[in-house]
């Protein structure tokens, strides 16, 4: 009995350790972006003085900040909706495939999550020169689609190893067109797995410095990663990245539970159709 408590109280103390070393970080930002010091650490009272000066935009260098803040929704929204899409039709592609060809393409896929992130920068950066594309906008969406890709490609492939496939084929049998039998039959059973891969494509853009540093060129297009980069070189951080940050977790963070909510009801109802029939 002693050593079952022991047991229990380890895993639980490891647990609970794992995630406050996690979540510490984030809940501190959180704390200090009450208070208007520019310094993090320390605490001059209770205040609302950033989010204020972040809403009203009387932050210093507030165009800046909104600016890469607009880059960096952009690109992550575009990045998100492509990769979802493109990765959707790449598993069932690869869903589709049998033997080594499919064990050889799914090993393709996971080299770009293992490989290094500055690595991928490098060898994009290198490419658009070798094109002789110029940097921009653009070639940051497509660098962000290249490394956003597998991860939707990962979550929507459980979705299709669960599925029964002769639901599929039996459409086509009735009459259905594939766009049809994709939207009726194959949409509604990968819609989860394809809503994780565009939360995980949005967040990794959002979070993503080194591809988009080696791609963004030098016109002067900053996203959030970069302007943060280059505000800290600067000698400090601007106080109102304090309240953004706070406010882009928690809506990263309602995004999240209100998919898992949805998820979980999804379940249910299909817990509930098996029983009635």
């Amino acid at each position: 009995m002693n050593e079952i408590n022991w047991k229990k109280l380890l895993t639980h103390g490891y647990l609970y350790l794992l995630l406050v070393v996690i979540y510490a970080p984030i809940l501190i930002i959180i704390i200090y972006s009450f208070t208007e010091s520019k310094v993090l650490g320390n605490w001059t009272g209770f205040s609302l003085g950033l989010y204020e000066n972040l809403f009203s935009g009387t932050a210093d260098g507030a165009n800046a900040l909104y600016n890469a803040l607009e880059n960096t929704l952009i690109i992550a929204l575009s990045a998100a909706i492509i990769s979802t899409m493109m990765g959707t039709v790449a598993a069932i592609g690869i869903h589709n495939m049998r033997g080594i060809q499919k064990r050889t393409v799914s090993f393709l896929n996971n080299v770009p999550m293992i490989n290094p992130d500055i690595i991928t920068g490098i060898s994009i950066f290198l490419l658009f020169v070798f094109l002789g594309i110029s940097r921009g906008m653009f070639t940051v969406i497509c660098s962000h689609i290249a490394f956003c890709t597998p991860y939707v490609i990962l979550s929507v492939m459980p979705r299709l190893t669960k599925m029964n496939p002769n639901i599929y084929e039996a459409a086509l049998d009735l009459g259905a067109t594939p766009v049809q039998a994709f939207k009726k039959i194959l949409m509604p059973e990968l819609w989860p797995g394809m809503v994780s891969g565009f939360i995980l494509s949005l967040t990794l853009s959002i979070d993503d410095f080194a591809v988009t540093f080696f791609t963004k060129g030098s016109d002067g297009l900053e996203t959030l990663s970069t302007y943060i980069y280059s505000d800290a070189r600067k000698g400090g951080l601007t106080p109102e990245l304090r309240p953004l940050s706070a406010l882009i977790f928690i809506a990263i963070l309602l995004l999240l539970i209100i998919v898992n909510i949805r998820a979980s009801k999804q379940k249910k109802e299909m817990r509930r159709k098996k029983i009635r029939h």
